[in-house]
């Protein structure tokens, strides 16, 4: 859609990608028309994964549907709406958005979402620091397996020097609770956590830190995730912490790569590196200490027991083999969230067995036939309860893209052709149910 004459269409296209803001078009049929860059950066999307599919497939939205959606359907403006969602990178974003129906003729041909990223902001206004009264601490942590309990020795002995500390691990591998626990160990029920999510969009978070620690005492330092940080956002962090160093501060950085292919590729400042690597902790994905995971489940079940009195006590055979089988490409969170689901579905079970398992559990572990038909007599037998259409749908195309790619031997662009889709197309499906 092309609405600016051509000699201006340039400088247009160059204000709509350097804005501060994000910005996203969709036609009538809410597909997108423009996408800018800070759009990518907040919604963690290429062009590529938006251009030729409906905004109902990009996001999982929790609470509100849409803001674009409702202008489309309404075609009434919808005005510093907050909207929180999970994006394609897994992350957790929160967006101020103003969002326009645009006419033509006094016909509705689309809409356009302006979007403000609040997410770091609502994360630090949620819990900038609070006191250790309901301390995590190592002990905590469970550490069945030698690689845990290596970490924790090392944390021990980083809380004890009292120098920087940098922490390695994918997302949901437990970075922030290793975090907290060194806080805990380093410090008194006096001293503050003082947590600074990084975005690349947090200049405004960097600017308050020294404002912030001249009001504190003691105090631990703990700057998530510094490798979202725009470069000259981690030179600022950088020169902030160096002028912040006292005794009675402990500083500690978590990232979720290699920190060596992260310099490698520019997203990561070697400076910062250096601040931070005194002391370099990796933790391992779950997938590399499986020992740790029934002795957690074990520990979850006691305390949702103990304060909420659920009967679920263990699980059975066949669960715990399906448990120590799966990758856990979420690690420990995921596995905290799948239990979550299980005890607020389960009523009198004593045992998670493998009928009560989700089934998009299911499905992700290959029983793609049986989970299916059984979505399916769930649906038919009126003396069942529905599943949502939107679930049903979701789970019927996993089952299908699952059986496609295994009868082109899991070759893409022969299973595109088959499905009469574009590779590309293909490839985000996949992505988006391998999440």
């Amino acid at each position: 859609m092309n609405i600016f004459n051509d000699s201006l269409a340039p400088f247009h296209a160059f204000a709509v990608n350097h804005v501060g803001v994000g910005i996203h078009a969709v036609d009538r049929l809410g597909r997108t028309v423009i996408y800018n860059e800070k759009m990518k950066a907040i919604e963690g999307l290429a062009l590529e994964d938006v251009e030729d599919r409906s905004i109902l497939e990009l996001f999982n939205f929790e609470q509100d549907e849409s803001t674009l959606l409702k202008v489309l359907q309404s075609g009434i403006e919808q005005l510093n709406v907050k909207q929180t969602y999970w994006n394609q990178s897994g992350s957790e974003i929160t967006t101020i958005n103003d969002t326009y129906p645009i006419f033509h003729d006094s016909e509705l041909i689309g809409a356009m979402e302006i979007a403000r990223d609040v997410t770091a902001l609502e994360k630090f206004v949620h819990q900038p620091y609070r006191k250790s009264t309901n301390p995590i601490t190592f002990n905590r942590i469970i550490a069945h397996s030698q690689s845990m309990k290596t970490v924790i020795s090392t944390a021990k002995k980083a809380a004890r020097a009292k120098l920087p500390v940098l922490l390695i691990g994918e997302t949901g591998t437990g970075k922030d609770l290793i975090a907290e626990s060194i806080h805990s160990e380093w410090g008194s029920t006096d001293t503050l956590f003082y947590s600074v999510f990084c975005h690349s969009s947090d200049a405004l978070l960097i600017d308050r830190i020294p404002e912030d620690l001249t009001k504190l005492g003691k105090v631990t330092v703990f700057c998530e995730r510094i490798d979202l940080l725009s470069i000259p956002l981690q030179q600022k962090l950088l020169a902030t912490l160096l002028n912040s160093v006292e005794n009675n501060r402990q500083f500690i950085a978590s990232i979720g790569d290699d920190p060596i292919e992260l310099i490698a590729s520019g997203r990561l400042l070697k400076d910062l590196y250096y601040f931070f690597s005194s002391f370099t902790i990796r933790i391992p994905p779950l997938r590399k200490r499986k020992e740790d995971i029934l002795p957690f489940v074990a520990s979850y079940l006691r305390r949702r027991s103990d304060r909420f009195g659920f009967a679920l006590q263990g699980i059975s055979p066949e669960v715990e083999e399906l448990f120590l089988a799966y990758s856990w490409p979420g690690n420990m969170r995921e596995l905290e969230f799948l239990l979550d689901e299980i005890t607020s579905l389960a009523t009198t079970e004593t045992t998670i067995t493998y009928a009560i398992l989700p089934l998009h559990f299911r499905l992700k572990n290959g029983d793609t036939m049986n989970a299916t038909i059984q979505a399916a007599d769930f649906i038919i037998q009126p003396s069942k309860e529905l599943l949502p259409l939107d679930q049903y749908l979701r789970e019927t195309e996993i089952y299908y893209l699952q059986k496609a790619m295994k009868l082109n031997n899991d070759n893409i662009t022969k299973t595109a052709i088959a499905l009469g889709m574009s590779r590309q197309n293909l490839q985000y499906r996949l992505r988006k149910i391998k999440k």
